[in-house]
């Protein structure tokens, strides 16, 4: 009977200390950065780490409407990946990225204003000035469409301060 109780605490000693290893391991490889990190200054995804949820940057402006992009059409810029209905679509924003992203980084102007960052929703949109903006509803839309300027002014002087408090 001794034999037995002393096998089987050997026994359960060993895989206590292989548990233990196990956990160690876990952590430490949890610790690593993951290839998908990315940034907060642009709105992503958190499921799929895309850029605005895989909507096309560029076909805002080329088809007026907000489609999402695929993924063998795929570039990452400032952190992020971002998707693109084809490839003239994905080579007009390699040229020049900072026309097609969305400003302030895809975050509502309005929430901006008010010095909170507020992800804008991609199907809510509106292009002024050549810049795509993002709304996180039909009701701040509404908002920014009536005091453009103010709106903008307000979200320009917030968005250092708002940025400050997003993860790089």
């Amino acid at each position: 009977m001794a034999v037995r109780r002393h096998a089987r605490k050997v026994a359960f000693g060993r895989a206590r200390r292989g548990a233990a290893a196990l956990a160690l391991l876990w952590m430490a490889a949890a610790a690593l950065p993951i290839g998908a990190a990315t940034t907060e200054h642009i709105v992503v995804d958190r499921n799929t780490g895309l850029a605005i949820h895989g909507y096309d940057p560029v076909a805002y402006f080329t088809d007026g409407a907000p489609t999402l992009g695929r993924g063998e059409f795929e570039h990452r810029h400032a952190g992020v990946v971002w998707r693109f209905r084809n490839p003239g679509n994905l080579a007009a924003f390699v040229a020049d990225p900072e026309v097609y992203m969305p400003r302030f980084g895809g975050y509502d102007p309005v929430g901006l204003g008010r010095n909170v960052a507020i992800a804008g929703d991609p199907r809510i949109f509106s292009i002024e000035d050549e810049r795509l903006y993002l709304f996180q509803s039909p009701e701040t839309k509404a908002i920014f469409a009536v005091n453009r300027e103010q709106v903008t002014a307000a979200a320009d002087e917030a968005w250092p301060a708002v940025q400050k408090t997003l993860v790089p």
